[in-house]
């Protein structure tokens, strides 16, 4: 039996023993992934996901009439957006309020779809009185967030459609001067219910240095109103090409633009769109003659997401806390609030050690205490006990005096009490 279960090994030992040991002078061997995983291509999904919905964009332009608004859209989408107007003539009834025209169009590029909207306020700044002309159109804002919050509260939430405006370009008359008054007031009004950009119109109207002190004074104004205007955003880890992109857009607001859909020829022979003048062309297309560029580059090509997310996560989050709070919704703070795990064990030892603090300061209190009164009571006790032996100390004092009285008469041999044998020897000779 012993050879059975000893399996050749001497001294009988069991094979499950040995296979231990072995198993334990075996080096670890942890398995590595030598394969691609794949998440980094979750940016290509995304992307994939993205083009198949579309996008959805909103634009909202305000400006008096004849600076060139309609114009200026068809230029930066290169989309006939707006037909021609005809111009009316000096009978015709003129708007009495601002009124507020859409139109939409389906833009496609390399693929992509882009649902665009534009917003148009004609009769803005057209009257003689122009108090609160800004109202209907932060109505006509408003209104969209209501949409918007409408329909993130209904029961099925698969098609929402986004019709927010996501960008106002507010067209600025070329005075050359500053901001006019409706100027500021419209912009005090909208600048915390969607991206304001400046637009400087007909910039071919002033000279470059008109332009650059024009600009100097616009800014002037907006930072003295306390007015935020979009600021091409910058994150962190960029590369330099990014971060001097957006200094550069950043320097062009407000931007000085002319717009223009025609094709006219230079004097080189080049057809390019833009505004032929009896003293040479203004091209649209060219950095040295205005900012269209940088405005479709910041508008179109680089920031168009950026304006998008702002529009979502700061304006119409503000917009929406102020309509729940109006309307008496208050919601607790530290309901549905993301805890940190490490700051949360960091904030309950923190409330432990205070808790173990006050503990310890009600255990020094009590036992201070107990200590007075045992201490009370040790010299009351103390006290009766001198008290006592004082007495006891008299009363052998007064005992020993007595015994020393008594120990005198005895030797001097006097009787100890005198005055009761003088009266017994009286009455006995009577």
């Amino acid at each position: 039996m012993a050879d059975l279960y000893s399996n050749g090994y001497p001294n009988g030992t069991s094979t499950t023993h040995s296979l231990a040991q072995s198993n334990a002078t075996m080096p670890v061997i942890r398995k590595k992934l030598a394969g691609y995983v794949g998440f980094a291509n979750l940016p290509n999904q995304v992307h994939r996901k993205s083009v198949r919905k579309g996008f959805q964009f909103t634009a909202m332009v305000v400006g008096e009439s004849g600076l060139g608004k309609s114009t200026l859209i068809n230029t930066l989408f290169n989309t006939p957006l707006y037909p021609p107007k005809d111009s009316l003539p000096p009978s015709a009834e003129r708007p009495k309020t601002v009124a507020i025209e859409s139109i939409g169009a389906d833009i496609e590029e390399n693929g992509v779809r882009l649902h665009l909207t534009v917003v148009d306020t004609p009769g803005f700044g057209d009257f003689v009185n122009n108090d609160e002309s800004w109202r209907p159109i932060v109505e006509n804002i408003e209104s969209r967030f209501d949409s918007y919050l409408e329909q993130e509260n209904r029961v099925n939430r698969q098609k929402i459609v986004d019709n927010r405006v996501h960008a106002c370009l507010y067209f600025i008359q070329p005075t050359g001067h500053s901001l006019k008054q409706i100027d500021i007031e419209f912009m005090r009004r909208l600048h915390t219910r969607v991206n304001l950009i400046p637009i400087i119109a007909k910039a071919d109207t002033l000279t470059d240095e008109e332009v650059r002190d024009f600009k100097a004074r616009i800014l002037a104004d907006i930072a003295y109103h306390k007015i935020h205007i979009f600021q091409a955003p910058t994150y962190e880890n960029e590369d330099e090409e990014t971060l001097a992109e957006a200094a550069e857009i950043a320097s062009k607001i407000p931007f000085a633009v002319v717009g223009s859909d025609s094709l006219v020829e230079t004097a080189d022979g080049r057809e390019v769109r833009g505004r032929a003048y009896p003293w040479g062309v203004v091209e649209v297309d060219n950095e040295d003659h205005c900012d269209f560029v940088k405005l479709r580059q910041m508008l179109v090509r680089t920031y168009m997401e950026e304006l998008r997310e702002y529009t979502n996560d700061v304006l119409y989050e503000n917009w929406r806390t102020e309509k729940l709070l109006s309307m008496g919704v208050a919601q607790d703070s530290s309901v549905f609030r993301e805890i940190n795990p490490s700051a949360k064990i960091q904030e309950e030892r923190i409330m432990h050690e205070a808790k173990l603090a006050k503990m310890e300061a009600e255990m020094k209190m009590v036992f201070q205490q107990k200590v007075q009164e045992k201490e009370s009571k040790l010299k009351q006790s103390e006290e009766e006990l001198y008290s006592r032996h004082k007495e006891m100390k008299d009363a052998l004092e007064k005992q020993r005096g007595d015994l020393e009285e008594k120990k005198r008469r005895i030797e001097s041999g006097r009787p100890l009490t005198p005055e009761k044998n003088a009266t017994k020897n009286r009455r006995f000779l009577r």
